[in-house]
Formats: structure tokens, C-alpha cells, sequence
């Protein structure tokens, strides 16, 4: 049970892995509040240079000698205790009082009027889409995304009513820490197979979710036909635009400025983000997709925009976690259906231990065994080195992808 605390008496704040999409949207809110926030993290970031700017103080490394000792409260990731319980140890015994990131956004949300998006696949995207109707509706907002806005690229907005809509993260039942007046659920299928037994345990974890909302939206079949044109592509983006119409309506918001916002949303970054284009016609495009599901929903997306023949899709992906690559690693190898060429990066396994039975080499193997094309490489260097002498040209389409840092390799070879 989590000890109640008044966030109007703590004058600073240090976070543990500053950083992250959503730890930094929690500083981020400390600091619109007058509040002192220090910080550590591993390495910097797009989002700790913005945080620096915003007046945050944050430190290179992790130990608690970075944490001031005049701090009233830590705030950690969900990971900390799990991948490094010796320096979670130390975080406890200095007596300062602990919250995780989940911890804190259900302190943040207990007063306000939460909807939470919750779902395996589709949260950021249909959490950013129902905040645009919000906004655009007056109804004035705070908002927790897990990526960044493509128009202020941020993952905040602050509001000043009680409306608080939150992405809700199902890892190791995070979200349970959350009790919204509306609950929508994207979708559930099996995935986080590190935490969750099966799909069996996940689905439990929603039905006691759904048990502490007020009111939840699951079925929105009956609104697709009132999706408008989007500028986002894909069936799956219909869909999410479903979820968002089907909490507008719920919210008493006119179907007619629903759809208006709706077809003025240009996404959020790293969702099938468009990156650029060169001087020789190769389109760049960057996407999180790192579940088989997620990234049969952008290649076909893809496709939509660019069909077979008109333009040739190469990929290059990374995989996210030995535990999941392996759950799903069928999956995995029919997912890349349609594409010309798959490359693929080192598995990014975060704090996961290595598992040698599983390799980014033998998924290679699997894909072409489906009849794809792919090949694997031992570290990044190679990747570029490989990307950089392709003869891309006007009908080549290149996509990193994954949740780790595959964007970095079309970074440096095409200087986004």
C-alpha cells in the first residue's frame, strides 16, 4: 500500500532515468509547478537537453551520490528494482520517500477527471488523437503521451481543467495504479511475456483495470464508419480514430468537431513518422513498431501510400528484448511479408540478461525460410556501412524500425 503525500510540500524532486518518454512528463510537470527537479540518466537525449532548458539539473551515470540530500522525493522506473535491486537498495535506505513513474501518475490523476487509454497495441497514437479533440473541443486538458507531439514535440500539455487523459501501460499491471472515469481498450493480445504468464494472465490484468473505471470503451466498430479522411495512414489508424470518436461522443462532443480534429491529426513522433526525403528521391520514414502485429499494421500502412511496384520497401529493424523476440519469434518472421529487403540490428535487450538461444541472425534465417529477404548484422557499424552503398534512388522507400535505436542509423547515413 503506497503512503499518501501532499506534492504541495515538496519543494525538489530527483528522478531516476530522467529521460524516459514518460518519467520526463512527470519533470516536466514538476517544473511548470515551481518545483526543483534534479536527475540522473545514462546517456543524453533530445528530451534531457529540453528538460536542461527548462531548468532541470541532470547528471551523466546513476548512484545515489548524485541524489541531493535535501530532495522530498524520488521517482523511478517500474525497471529499476527489477534490473538493479542493489542500487534500488541504496535508493531506499536513504529515507527519502520512493515513487515509481506509475506510482506518480496515479497520484497525479486521483483528483482529476483520468481517461486512460489502455490497449497491447495503438495507446500513443489514440491517446494523442483523443487529446487533440479535447483541445481543440476547449476542454482545456492535461495530457501524458508516450511519444511526442508532432506539432509541439513535446509529451506534455498542460491544461487547466480537470480533464486528465494518460497513456496507460499494462507492464507488469502499471496501470492498475490508475482508477479512470473512462477506460478505453485498444486491443489486448499477447505480448510482455518476461512479466505475464500468458495471454490468459494479461487479460486479467484489463478485466481488473476495467473493474476500477467508471466507464469503459472496448467496442467502436459502430464509429469506423464516421472516421474521416486521415492524414495518418493505415487500417489501424481508422481504428484508434474509432476509439477517439467513441470518447468524444461519451464526453458529449459533437461528432462533426470530432471529425474535424480528427482529420487535421498529423501523429506523433516515431509512429510512422515521414522523415524526410533525399535529393535523390529515397523517402525516410522512422516507426516503434517492435510486436509482429504493430509491424504488419505500418508495412501495410506503408503500402497504402506507396503500393507494389510503385516503390521498393527496405527495412531495417531492430528487435526489442530476447524475451519477446523468442515468445513471438514465428510471428516475427511473417510479419516482414511484402517487403523487398530486411535488415536487421543486434536485438536491443535493454537490462534483459543474454539469451543465447535467440538471435537476430537465426530470426534473418526464419524470415527468408518465409520467403523474405533478409540478412542480419553483428553491430551498427556494420548496418551503416551496409545502408550507406545500397544504390537508393526516386523509388526506394527506407523505414528503421523497433523500439530501440534503429533511427540512428538513418540519422547519420542521410544527416536527419
Amino acid at each position: 500500500m503506497v503512503v499518501e503525500m501532499d506534492l504541495k510540500k515538496i519543494k525538489k524532486v530527483f528522478f531516476v532515468g530522467i529521460g524516459g518518454i514518460g518519467i520526463s512528463a512527470i519533470a516536466r510537470l514538476m517544473l511548470a509547478s515551481g518545483k526543483e527537479v534534479f536527475g540522473s540518466d545514462i546517456g543524453e537525449s533530445n528530451i534531457t537537453d529540453e528538460l536542461k532548458k527548462l531548468g532541470a539539473k541532470i547528471e551523466l551515470g546513476q548512484g545515489i551520490e548524485l541524489v541531493p540530500k535535501d530532495v522530498g522525493l524520488i521517482v523511478y522506473s517500474i525497471a529499476v528494482p527489477k534490473y538493479d535491486p542493489e542500487f534500488f537498495k541504496k535508493l531506499q535506505s536513504l529515507h527519502i520517500p520512493l515513487r515509481s513513474y506509475p506510482e506518480m501518475l496515479g497520484l497525479l490523476t486521483k483528483d482529476k477527471f483520468t481517461i486512460a487509454i489502455a490497449g497491447t497495441h495503438g495507446k500513443t497514437t489514440t491517446t494523442a488523437m483523443i487529446a487533440k479533440i479535447l483541445i481543440d473541443a476547449k476542454k482545456d486538458p492535461t495530457v501524458i503521451v508516450g511519444s511526442l507531439f508532432m506539432d509541439n514535440q513535446s509529451n506534455l500539455v498542460i491544461g487547466q481543467s480537470n480533464f486528465f487523459v494518460v497513456e496507460a501501460c499494462e507492464y507488469e499491471r502499471s496501470f492498475l495504479n490508475l482508477k479512470p472515469k473512462i477506460l478505453v481498450i485498444t486491443n489486448i493480445e499477447t505480448d510482455h511475456l518476461d512479466y505475464y504468464k500468458d495471454l490468459a494472465d494479461i487479460k486479467s490484468a484489463f478485466t481488473e483495470l476495467s473493474a476500477q473505471s467508471e466507464k469503459v470503451i472496448s467496442d467502436y466498430a459502430k464509429y469506423l464508419e464516421k472516421v474521416p479522411k486521415l492524414l495518418v495512414p493505415g487500417k489501424h489508424n481508422k481504428m484508434n480514430a474509432a476509439a477517439a470518436l467513441a470518447t468524444a461522443d461519451m464526453l458529449g462532443i459533437k461528432d462533426a468537431d470530432a471529425q474535424k480534429s480528427l482529420a487535421s491529426f498529423s501523429g506523433t513522433s516515431r509512429r510512422l513518422q515521414k522523415k524526410g526525403e533525399t535529393k535523390g528521391g529515397v523517402v525516410i520514414y522512422d516507426d516503434y513498431a517492435h510486436h509482429p502485429t504493430e509491424i504488419k499494421a505500418s508495412l501495410q500502412a506503408l503500402r497504402e501510400l506507396f503500393p507494389k511496384g510503385s516503390k521498393k520497401i527496405t527495412v531495417l529493424f531492430q528487435p526489442h528484448l530476447y524475451s519477446r523476440t523468442k515468445a513471438l519469434f514465428d510471428d516475427f518472421a511473417k510479419s516482414f511479408f511484402g517487403v523487398d529487403k530486411v535488415f536487421l540490428l543486434p536485438i536491443y535487450f535493454a537490462r534483459e540478461e543474454k539469451d543465447e538461444s535467440i538471435s537476430s541472425e537465426k530470426l534473418a534465417e526464419a524470415i527468408c525460410l518465409e520467403g523474405g529477404d533478409a540478412a542480419a548484422f553483428p553491430d551498427f557499424i556494420s548496418a551503416e556501412k551496409a545502408v550507406s552503398v545500397l544504390n537508393f534512388g526516386p523509388n526506394d522507400v527506407f523505414v528503421t524500425m523497433g523500439a530501440g535505436e534503429a533511427y540512428k542509423v538513418a540519422d547519420k547515413i542521410f544527416n536527419f
